[in-house]
C-alpha cells in the first residue's frame, strides 16, 4: 500500500513507504497539518512492517535509542517521567525491515496533564540513521497517533522539534499551562488533543 500520512490505524500492516507519493495517488485524505512525504527525495520503495513491540524487541531498541539520543538519554525530563514504567496497553510499536531487523521505534505513556486529566507521553520516536527520510518516522507517528485515538485517549504530550511533529498536529498551544516536572525547553514541549 501506497503510504502518504494517513490511514494507519491496524496494528500490523505491510506499507510500501515511496516519497514521491501524492494524497491522491495514496487514496488516502490528509488531515490538517499533515502531508506526503517531500517530493523533491529520491523517490524509493522499502517495505517494512509497523508491528507491537515484543518483549524481544528490547535489545535493539535500546541500541538503536543509544544511537539515536546518545548514552545520557536517561537523563531528559521526558525520559525520568517513563522510567520504571510500562507504555500504555497497546502504544508500544516496531518497524522492521524485510529481514526482520528493527529500525524504527515509537511509544506512548500514561501521564496526568495537571487538571487537563490524563494524556499520553509520545517518545521516544527513533529510526535507525540508515533507513531515515524515508517515511519510516511519519509512518510511525501516524499509526501510533491513529490507535491512540481509536483507543480513546483525549491528548498526547511530547517534547521533541515542533518543526517536524507540527505535520502532526502538534503545537505549543496546547501545553501553555502545563509544566513537566523538571527541565525542558518551552519552545520544543508540544501537544496534541485528538478529540
Amino acid at each position: 500500500r501506497l503510504l502518504a500520512a494517513s490511514g494507519l490505524c491496524d496494528l500490523i500492516r505491510r506499507i510500501c513507504l515511496r516519497t514521491s507519493v501524492t494524497p491522491a495517488q495514496a487514496g488516502g485524505n490528509l488531515s490538517q497539518g499533515d502531508r506526503p512525504c517531500r517530493s523533491d527525495r529520491k523517490a524509493l520503495n522499502t517495505m517494512v512492517t509497523i508491528r507491537p513491540e515484543t518483549a524481544s524487541d528490547r535489545p535493539p531498541r535500546e541500541a538503536l535509542l543509544d544511537r539515536a539520543f546518545g548514552r545520557n538519554r536517561h537523563r531528559k525530563t521526558s525520559a525520568r517521567l517513563r522510567d520504571s514504567r510500562l507504555p500504555a496497553e497497546g502504544l508500544a510499536f516496531s518497524t522492521t525491515d524485510t529481514k526482520g531487523r528493527l529500525i524504527g521505534t515509537v511509544r506512548l505513556w500514561h501521564v496526568m496533564a495537571g487538571s487537563a486529566g490524563p494524556a499520553l507521553l509520545l517518545g521516544p520516536l527513533a529510526v535507525d540513521g540508515r533507513h531515515q527520510k524515508r517515511g519510516i518516522g511519519a509512518a510511525l507517528m501516524q499509526h501510533a497517533i491513529a490507535e491512540a485515538r481509536s483507543r480513546g485517549h483525549r491528548a498526547v504530550i511530547l517534547v521533541g522539534d515542533e518543526a517536524y511533529y507540527q505535520r502532526f498536529g502538534f503545537g505549543r498551544t496546547a501545553v501553555a499551562d502545563l509544566h513537566l516536572p523538571g527541565p525542558v525547553d518551552r519552545d520544543r514541549f508540544l501537544g496534541l488533543e485528538l478529540v
